[in-house]
């Protein structure tokens, strides 16, 4: 019996030591800084849907229906004493309303890579810093006002919503 009670102490004692040992390594290599996250630390930041009336000749045309994902730096983030979803929706807004010659109700796509573009330099000049890296189209949608009092009338029936005129855009290509 005495046998078994010295061996248990061995095996506890070499357990304890090698846990010993795997901690005391795992800390000397702790000292190496950690990996760098994917685009060096930046923080991704979903909009919520932005719904842009279009106006044309003082009736609403339809509507302009957007959801944007941004990368910012987080120390800039929170410099800001205005959130930047505002600032993005501000943007959009100004972006259709500056650009009287984009119709959706003739053209079935938008320049993305202009629009993406447009939105991240303004807010970037507007701020003052760098502070949008990227911006990224997460849907893109326009609803002529057909559309919309379609879909009402159906919603209230108990039918389906029609899917809107413009509901697949192709992946973002990258700017750089």
């Amino acid at each position: 019996m005495i046998k078994f009670v010295i061996a248990a102490l061995w095996i506890v004692a070499a357990t304890v030591g090698a846990v010993f040992y795997a901690f005391q390594a795992a800390g000397a290599r702790g000292d190496d800084p950690p990996p760098k996250p994917l685009l060096g630390g930046l923080d991704y930041v979903s909009t919520e849907i932005i719904s842009v009336p279009l106006i044309r000749n003082s009736t609403v045309e339809g509507y302009f229906l957007t959801k944007l994902v941004y990368t910012v730096e987080p120390k800039e983030m929170a410099k800001l004493s205005v959130p930047a979803a505002a600032l993005i929706t501000d943007q959009v807004y100004s972006y259709l309303y500056a650009n009287p010659q984009i119709d959706f109700s003739k053209q079935a796509t938008i320049d993305l890579d202009k629009f993406r573009n447009s939105i991240r330099d303004t807010v970037n000049a507007r701020v003052g810093i760098d502070l949008i890296h990227e911006v990224l189209v997460n849907q893109v949608n326009y609803l002529s006002k057909d559309e919309v009092r379609d879909n009402a009338i159906k919603r209230r029936s108990g039918a389906e919503p029609t899917e809107p005129a413009m509901n697949k855009v192709p992946p973002p290509t990258s700017a750089h």
